[in-house]
């Protein structure tokens, strides 16, 4: 087959088709089977590729988790389990990273949203604040999908709800409140508990309703979202950029984004076809949300997920858009824009989307919160599948993360609170494609307008449209 004349979005889905034949042509036969704690079950198939989604799910017996068919699942840590200490696994499991251990281990710290009463709190022995029950816990996970370790790692914080993974090893755990006197971010070291560190909110990240944030690694500034109404997107440029163990406590400059072009401040002013040039406007750290609200910063619906990757940064808005069933967006630094990726208009393709990750093969991975409760996966192409669905009534999934290898996708369940490792014919770790997905056209009813002229330049070259309208933004001539 000639591909030319092909344009941008087919050839990734035919160049996707063909790195499947590729990838798992030689992986042989998948079979789920039943195993203690609840392994998903089904009948051996030949696996197809993450690059477009795995197939129909298949209904799980145990009646916990559907997934497709080749996929297995193991629940390795549940609220009321007993620790080593003798203390219990709290409840409310939320946000969730993964950072490689020694001998093959994965160190996963967990977030538990509790705030003050609880019946399984996390019982830290240092707590920042006595009678907050919220705080993180460490797991020490083996090769094997095993719990090797499992113990509290930080206390004494309310509503821990998402938060984000350094680079140097550490987790951001965030306080989704305002009350009390908590909503900060704490720097928490897996391997080493409830030290000084882990009980010292960093306060020039701002005091507001924290949710996610994530950081661009070529320059060491954090992104954040709040979980509040109206909610901002707000960065972080540490004084020190260095990326190393307690850079972030020596402070930094917060802002709030801005959009000048729309005179409403709100987000939901959005259309078809728009992209956006930002500005950020410097706010006071500890009154962030109304400096935000003064200064005419965008309001978002209330901002959840958070992620970034190959150089673009991944939001979603969990009840924007005309039906207020979710967006997704993207921000991209080196061209300062701003752009509505993915908006969904039913139900069934995303519904309130919530923590999110990038998978190794380059897809952006969603968990919704309610609704559906299911993990959604949406393709540079701007179409989604489903790859999981959580068959206990009113639990939704949280902290979607994958094991430095690629081969683990762990998850949580916030109630009762269990935590997933699955496993499967995952497609293989894909660099190009990571790449792909943020520089890939949207769907096409939210593409930006370009000319006949541009258009031919970007298929001559092989790149995509936002790719060659981002050069011309940027003077570069189109011959």
């Amino acid at each position: 087959m000639s591909n030319k004349g092909m344009d941008r979005r087919n050839f990734l889905k035919v160049g996707g088709m063909s790195t499947l034949a590729l990838t798992l042509g030689t992986t042989g036969l998948f079979s789920l089977s039943n195993a203690s704690k609840g392994l998903a079950a089904g009948n051996t198939t030949n696996p197809t590729s993450g690059f477009g989604g795995y197939g129909p799910l298949v209904k799980d017996p145990n009646g916990i988790l559907d997934l497709p068919k080749g996929f297995h699942y193991k629940m390795i840590s549940s609220a009321g389990d007993i620790m080593p200490n003798g203390d219990k696994v709290p409840r409310m499991h939320d946000g969730m990273a993964a950072f490689k251990g020694e001998k093959g281990t994965t160190i996963l710290v967990r977030n538990h949203e509790n705030s003050t009463n609880s019946d399984l709190p996390v019982n830290g022995k240092n707590p920042w604040s006595t009678g907050a029950a919220g705080g993180t816990t460490t797991l020490i996970v083996g090769p094997n999908r095993e719990l090797i370790d499992h113990y509290v790692s930080s206390s004494g914080t309310i509503r821990n709800c998402a938060g984000g993974a350094t680079t140097w090893g550490t987790w951001l755990t965030m306080e989704e409140t305002r009350n009390m006197g908590h909503g900060f971010v704490f720097e928490v070291n897996p391997l080493d508990p409830e030290n000084e560190m882990s009980r010292t909110p960093i306060r020039d990240m701002g005091y507001f309703s924290h949710e996610a944030g994530h950081v661009d690694p070529s320059t060491g500034i954090w992104y954040l979202t709040e979980d509040a109404s109206p909610s901002f997107l707000y960065r972080f440029t540490p004084n020190d950029r260095s990326q190393t163990l307690g850079s972030l406590q020596k402070g930094g400059t917060l802002e709030a984004l801005a959009i000048d072009e729309l005179p409403s401040g709100k987000a939901s002013q959005f259309y078809n076809g728009q992209k956006f040039g930002v500005v950020w406007k410097k706010v006071n750290p500890e009154r962030a949300q109304q400096d935000a609200k003064d200064l005419g910063c965008i309001q978002f619906s209330r901002l959840e997920g958070a992620y970034f990757s190959e150089g673009t940064f991944w939001f979603d808005d969990t009840n924007a858009g005309e039906k207020r069933l979710g967006r997704v967006y993207r921000y991209t630094p080196a061209t300062n824009t701003l752009e509505l990726f993915y908006e969904s208009t039913d139900k069934n393709d995303l519904q309130a989307p919530d923590n999110i990750t990038i998978t190794p093969w380059g897809d952006l991975w969603v968990a919704e919160d309610g609704g559906n409760d299911r993990i959604i996966g949406l393709t540079p192409e701007g179409e989604t599948y489903i790859f999981a669905a959580n068959k206990l009534n009113g639990s939704e999934f949280a902290g979607p993360t994958f094991s430095p290898d690629g081969n683990t996708f762990f998850v949580n369940m916030q109630t009762p609170g269990i935590t997933f490792a699955i496993w499967g014919p995952f497609a293989r770790k894909n660099s190009a494609r990571r790449r792909a997905m943020n520089v890939a056209q949207p769907p096409a009813n939210y593409g930006p307008d370009v000319s006949d002229k541009l258009a031919a330049f970007a298929q001559e070259q092989g790149m995509s449209m936002l790719e060659a309208a981002a050069l011309e933004r940027h003077g570069m001539p189109i011959l």
